[in-house]
């Protein structure tokens, strides 16, 4: 009987992907879905004074802001930072001088015509979170984890020439490059595109030189 061989990760080129009219003044590039888990990562671009209607989040969603701002009625999230919308969360979403967001959403939302209550969204100031070295040439910033689920967002800085040695993802992740480019088996990630690492994907990453990194990661990893 022959081995079953572990799947490679996915190189997603995010410019290669359509814009599509969601509204006017809002554009979105549906970048990723899992459609078992209702899970998806869409890129969304909104144009000055773009307004997102009231609606309620059915499940919850992480939104980092590439380039400019967004806010809602519990603050703004500006270029660089996370915004965490939890389930139940009851907002409107504008961008006064225009935005460029990633969003990772479990579920969906619904459309209200009245406000309702709900949990807040967050905001989360990476400039404020710690690094902490988690082997030679590798950082963290720990943002959002949701324990029981076995979820979590981190963001990850590799030095020049540093290295993940091979390891197997139980569960599945999602990374988008901040900046500079990493690789595995599959081949570069750069600038602006994304990697999807799916569930007993068996991989090294490298990076020549350097990159910083944000990803989505569900369930862990174990060396192999």
């Amino acid at each position: 009987m022959s081995a079953t061989k572990s799947p490679l990760s996915e190189i997603i080129s995010v410019s290669d992907l359509a814009w599509q009219e969601r509204q006017p003044g809002v554009r979105m590039k549906s970048i990723w879905e899992h459609p078992d888990t209702k899970r998806r990562a869409v890129m969304t671009r909104l144009e000055p004074d773009a307004k997102l209607p009231l609606h309620r989040h059915v499940g919850d969603e992480l939104v980092f802001v590439i380039e400019g701002a967004i806010a809602d009625e519990f603050g703004t999230v500006t270029a660089g930072n996370v915004g965490y919308r939890p389930n139940g969360c009851v907002h409107t979403v504008s961008a006064k001088n225009g935005a460029t967001v990633l969003a990772i959403i479990a579920g969906g939302v619904e459309p209200l015509t009245q406000r309702d209550s709900g949990p807040p969204s967050q905001i989360v100031a990476l400039s404020e979170l710690p690094w902490i070295e988690t082997r030679p040439g590798v950082r963290q910033k720990r943002i959002w984890e949701d324990k029981a689920g076995e979820r979590r967002a981190i963001l990850a800085r590799f030095d020049p020439g540093a290295t993940l040695a091979r390891h197997r993802h139980v569960g599945d992740e999602l990374i988008f490059v901040i900046e500079g480019a990493n690789a595995d088996e599959s081949g570069p990630v750069n600038t602006g595109n994304m990697n999807y690492r799916p569930n007993g994907c068996i991989h090294t990453v490298t990076t020549k030189n350097g990159a910083t990194v944000l990803a989505m990661v569900w369930g862990r990893t174990e060396p192999v």
